[in-house]
């Protein structure tokens, strides 16, 4: 009788780890929002200019770092990621005026393009087997948030300590730390032989001649306009709408004294929310529909989302949404990546979700970019907000008419 694969190996242990710390990081840039443009009286849109630039070079670096990866191997990659982001947070530390910031953002987004789900769950994903690999992806992206629930607290703790450039100094640290576990990530088998005779330059030229392909690219879009603009401006945002009731509150009463606290907790509970929500979208997606699923979480983001705005926004509302999405944050990310893994082979799904992830980060440079501007001309984030509801219901239909079978495979009669 043969044995199952296991699904727990090293290559997906170390890559959840490695995971964990990029985005407990990525995830506190919206705490230091406030501090940062305190301390030089700058206005909002100067440090959403820096969180939004690192949002593009994230997606500009994902196939860049993919590529690299599939072409010289993951771990080269990933240590090639992980010093450019410690290098940018250590010049961003010392950083006075917000060019230096947005410049030094460059940095930052290609070290997370090169610690984040591009490379780590293309490696994941070759490393497991068939029946494992819609599990170990939904682990992978779900570690992400494993970050994000302690990143932001742990940023809020530092500051009540320390000012917000020896914040970034010890995220320089940590990131440099985790590089120690990746003696343990041992390549595995890349592909089957018949994906392996396969070039780059061909199954790119298959996949952008694919309706499918543009489909999932375009689709990808409002995911990283909403999970951008909640990471970047939600904690400034509760802060602001909240401040005025949370005296004597439920949440003060609970040890959640300040707004500012409320902010770094909401998108805390988005990410333990989010853990369940990836793993759920995991084991789904072994056994339902991919695009209809993706079509589902997009749909219900965007009831959400506009409920969340409509109704009047206190702090129980805002716990109440940020559980709420924050089952559906990142179930996009297994459900998504292996969509292009089915379709396209393993061989380059590093570059080809990379280039899929591009679609996503502009997204994200647009929600967070947007995010700041609204602020400074219009003094609040609802028209940001109707947009975001706005291009979820249109990824929600941009899912559908996706064709869900490996490429070449003829329609079934």
């Amino acid at each position: 009788m043969q044995s199952r694969a296991p699904l727990f190996t090293p290559v997906l242990i170390v890559g959840c780890v490695i995971i964990i710390i990029s985005f407990a990081v990525r995830s506190t840039f919206g705490v230091f929002q406030i501090p940062i443009a305190e301390e030089f009286g700058w206005a909002r849109a100067e440090f959403s200019m820096a969180i939004a630039i690192q949002n593009l070079a994230w997606g500009i670096g994902q196939p860049i770092f993919g590529a690299i990866a599939e072409k010289i191997g993951d771990r080269k990659a990933i240590v090639m990621g992980g010093l450019m982001y410690a290098v940018g947070l250590v010049l961003s530390a010392w950083s006075t005026t917000p060019l230096e910031h947005q410049l030094y953002a460059w940095f930052v987004g290609f070290g997370v393009a090169g610690t984040g789900f591009g490379v780590i769950l293309a490696v994941v994903g070759r490393a497991s087997s068939d029946e494992n690999r819609s599990m170990s992806l939904a682990i992978a992206a779900a570690a992400g948030s494993g970050g994000q629930i302690f990143g932001p607290p742990m940023a809020e703790w530092l500051l009540s300590m320390m000012n917000w450039s020896s914040v970034f100094m010890i995220f320089a640290a940590a990131i440099l730390a985790v590089l120690l576990t990746l003696p343990m990530m041992r390549v595995p088998t890349p592909a089957t032989r018949a994906e392996l005779e396969e070039s780059m330059g061909q199954i790119l030229i298959k996949a952008f001649k694919d309706p499918s392909y543009t489909l999932i690219f375009i689709g990808f879009f409002s995911c990283g306009y909403q999970v951008a603009f909640i990471t970047a401006h939600f904690p400034a945002f509760v802060t602001e709408l909240c401040g005025p009731i949370m005296p004597g509150g439920m949440l003060d009463n609970m040890g959640i004294s300040t707004t500012s606290a409320l902010g770094a907790v909401a998108i805390s509970l988005i990410g333990l929310a989010n853990i369940a929500g990836t793993l759920l979208a995991g084991w789904a997606g072994k056994r339902y529909s991919k695009k209809y699923l993706l079509a589902g979480i997009y749909t219900g983001r965007t009831i959400i989302a506009a409920l969340f705005i409509i109704f009047p926004i206190t702090p129980t509302t805002v716990i109440i949404f940020s559980v709420a999405m924050g089952t559906l944050w990142l179930a996009t990310i297994p459900l998504t990546s292996g969509l292009v893994a089915h379709i396209y082979g393993l061989r380059y799904m590093g570059t080809l979700y990379g280039i899929v992830f591009f679609s996503h980060q502009l997204g994200s440079f647009l929600g967070v970019w947007l995010g700041g501007r609204m602020y400074d001309v219009y003094g609040d984030y609802t028209l940001v907000w109707w947009i975001g509801v706005a291009v979820g219901a249109f990824s929600a239909v941009v899912h559908l008419p996706i064709r869900e079978r490996p490429l070449g495979t003829p329609a079934p009669a």
